[in-house]
């Protein structure tokens, strides 16, 4: 590791063997290392075979505020300042958003050291649309704050990924296939690179079916996003007679409308005219 710089480093989801060596140099080289856990941490480098020298911090949830401008002075006085989460990257619905944004607010090198990611191992495993995504985390707890999250993101056409808790994935795929439709599809990522890995897709109905039961592990949930709402002419007249009640030909209205939906002139204009008899 470079002195003077906060080095965030990804950790094994599961699978310690996915490590990568630069996670191992830099457990080995830290003079600090914020960790999320300290007792996983020293778990994991006792897995790795690595002996940590650098001064052990926790740094979580409940502490990143305070601890933040701390690991920042360290960095600014030349040491070299490694953070890890218990699994995955840090900041990616983990600690350590505040953390960089102090960072570079103070004029401090940030760096991250890749390696897994349970989002995007999720997202390859599902099947699904990989070519745009968006992560919404966790859930809300709430039903009802829940429920109108998910209704929010009725109409989002990305694939959508999640993180949610064993215990509670029942009711929220119920509200998923209530908010998204029952047909929508979708896969319940469990136990990722583990022993007892498994991935579960179909319809949403029947993924709600399915954790009625119970479900176990570390669960991340991906669901595909809305098709295409096809646009009709219908839906778009008002826009033609605003414009031909400014003055234009109604033809020309029809016209400049087509090019800004798609829609055919002719179909925007028989659709005006009814709309005007």
């Amino acid at each position: 590791m470079t002195p003077g710089v906060i080095l965030l480093a990804a950790t094994p989801i599961g699978d310690a063997a996915d490590a990568p060596p630069r996670l191992r140099r830099a457990l080995a080289e830290a003079d600090v290392v914020a960790a999320e856990d300290t007792r996983r941490l020293r778990a994991l480098a006792g897995r790795l075979g690595v002996h940590v020298t650098g001064r052990l911090l926790s740094f979580h949830e409940h502490n990143e505020h305070d601890r933040a401008p701390e690991l920042v002075r360290a960095a600014q006085d030349g040491a070299r300042v490694l953070v890890v989460s218990d699994a995955g990257m840090p900041a990616v619905s983990d600690p350590g958003y505040r953390l960089v944004r102090a960072a570079t607010d103070a004029g401090v090198r940030v760096s991250v050291a890749p390696g897994p990611s349970a989002v995007l191992t999720a997202l390859a495993l599902s099947g699904l649309a990989t070519d745009r995504f968006c992560f919404e985390g966790f859930v809300a707890r709430r039903a009802g704050d829940r429920a109108r999250a998910l209704a929010g993101l009725a109409q989002e056409p990305r694939t959508m990924i999640f993180f949610e808790s064993p215990h509670r994935l029942a009711g929220t795929l119920a509200d998923m296939a209530q908010a998204f439709g029952a047909d929508r599809a979708a896969a319940v990522c469990r136990e990722l690179t583990k022993t007892y890995e498994e991935v579960r897709r179909g319809p949403l109905a029947e993924l709600v079916a399915w954790a009625q039961d119970g479900v176990r592990g570390e669960i991340t949930v991906v669901v595909a996003g809305a098709p295409p709402v096809a646009a009709r002419a219908e839906d778009h007249v008002e826009e033609v007679l605003a414009l031909a009640d400014g003055g234009a030909r109604l033809k020309d209205a029809a016209a400049a409308v087509a090019a800004q939906t798609g829609l055919g002139k002719r179909e925007l204009y028989q659709a005006a005219l009814a709309r005007k008899s």
